[in-house]
This record gives C-alpha cells, sequence and structure tokens, in this order.
C-alpha cells in the first residue's frame, strides 16, 4: 500500500485524486494539506505539511506559490514528489532540479497517459515529415478560466517535435506584427480559450496537398488525476533523481 499525502485536496484535482484513490486498492491518502484545515473525505486535512504523519510520496496539485515550501520539506523528510502543479517560475523549475540530486521528484508538463505517448510518436514522425517539406503547427484549446497562455503542454509537445529536429527550429506565438512567408523552420503554437473545454491539443503537420494531424482530446480532469496516481505508485521508494511520465510509461 503506497500512503500519499495529498498536496492541495481541497482544490479541483484534489477531489479528483482523492475518489480515484478511494477504488484503488495499492494507495491510500494518509493527510491532506490544505490552507484552511478543514476536514474531508475521510483522511485528515492540516493546514501545514509539518503536521502531516509519514508517507511514502506527495502528490502535489496546489499553487506555484505553494511549490518552494513543498520542495523544503520534500527535501527535509527526503519523501518523493509528484508534482502536478503548473505555472512554476524559472526559479522553481531551477528548484526542482536541485531537489531532485536530495530526493526523487516527478515533473511533467501534463500527467495524461495519452498525451506522453502522445510525445513519443510526434517525435517519431517529425524528423521524417520534416525532411519531406512538411510544416509543424500546433493548435491548443482551453476553458476560458485558464490563466497561462500558450499551455505547458503545447509547449512540451512543440520541444518533442523541436527536440526530434536538433532544436533547429523556433517557437512563434504570435505573427499578427510580421509581413511575410513563413520560414521552414519554425513551429507556430496557437492558444484557444472558451467556454469548459479542458484541453484539446493538435499537432498539424502540414504538407504538399495532405495533412497529417496527431490529436489529443481530455473529456475530463480525471485523465490528469489518474496520471498523477500511477506516476505516485511508480515513485514511491525511488531513489533520488529527476523523472517524467516518460519513466512511468516505462
Amino acid at each position: 500500500m503506497v500512503r500519499i499525502i495529498l498536496h492541495g485536496c481541497s482544490g479541483r484535482m484534489g477531489h479528483i485524486i482523492t475518489e480515484i484513490c478511494e477504488k484503488d486498492t495499492e494507495t491510500q491518502i494518509v493527510a491532506g494539506v490544505d490552507a484552511f484545515g478543514d476536514a474531508y473525505a475521510g483522511y485528515p486535512v492540516y493546514r501545514t505539511l509539518q503536521e502531516c504523519p509519514a508517507a511514502d510520496v506527495i502528490v502535489d496539485f496546489s499553487t506555484a506559490s505553494a511549490v518552494d515550501a513543498l520542495l523544503d520539506y520534500s527535501v527535509e523528510k527526503k519523501i518523493p514528489v509528484v508534482v502536478c502543479t503548473t505555472g512554476l517560475s524559472p526559479e522553481q523549475t531551477e528548484k526542482l532540479s536541485e531537489a531532485s540530486h536530495k530526493t526523487a521528484v516527478l515533473k511533467s508538463a501534463n500527467m495524461s497517459v495519452g498525451i506522453n505517448l502522445l510525445e513519443v510518436l510526434i517525435a517519431q514522425a517529425a524528423p521524417k515529415l520534416a525532411a519531406a517539406g512538411f510544416d509543424i503547427e500546433i493548435v491548443e484549446k482551453h476553458h476560458n478560466q485558464k490563466l497561462d497562455a500558450p499551455s505547458g503542454t503545447a509547449i512540451a509537445l512543440a520541444e518533442a517535435a523541436n527536440g526530434a529536429l536538433h532544436n533547429e527550429y523556433d517557437f512563434v506565438y504570435d505573427r499578427s506584427q510580421r509581413r511575410e512567408k513563413r520560414p521552414v523552420k519554425e513551429i507556430g503554437i496557437s492558444a484557444v480559450r472558451g467556454g469548459t473545454i479542458v484541453g484539446d491539443h493538435d499537432v498539424i503537420f502540414a504538407g504538399q496537398d495532405e495533412v497529417i494531424t496527431l490529436s489529443h482530446r481530455a473529456y475530463s480532469r480525471a485523465v490528469f488525476g489518474k496520471g498523477a496516481v500511477e506516476a505516485a505508485k511508480f515513485l514511491a521508494g525511488k531513489e533520488a533523481g529527476f523523472y517524467t511520465m516518460h519513466d512511468v510509461l516505462g
């Protein structure tokens, strides 16, 4: 049984992960962390990590402002941590890397199994299609409450393509201020915000007289929760190091 501390338990994703773990015989949430410390879903909830009992792994779906203290605690207690919070600053990303030298840290732009497999497919397709003259464009769509644009997932998909192309391509987010033909070595990334769209990502390979589109549609946030729980089971007991969902998938 993998004992989990759920950091950010009272948020939307915290509720989803709680429901998943209730049905998962291999995991148990032993404590939650929430700023208000309200009792929730059959496990104790504390205001701070320092009040929590022993656990095998921490799953974090909180806010960027809470991540620094989370990493400090994880390093201090040598507890592996799955960081699912987005919108981290460059300094926090560096802190993630530093923490991984002392404990196990798992971070991915998207916890969905499907998105992470999509990255693999993109890396396989990009060199062959680019050599055949195909342009690469990415369109992502999210709900109207999302604060950042483009999404971290869209960037990760672009990086999967660019990495397979020796990082020779530039990312372009806005073409409104230029008047010129599309350069060959660029990846355009467009963001759509509206309604309650959970998350749509299209990676478009546009060639002469044909288009190939690799797509992912998230119809529920549960796909991210399922991935986070699988990551927690994978990370528990692991040695210090930096891991991603690609390690979980093998």
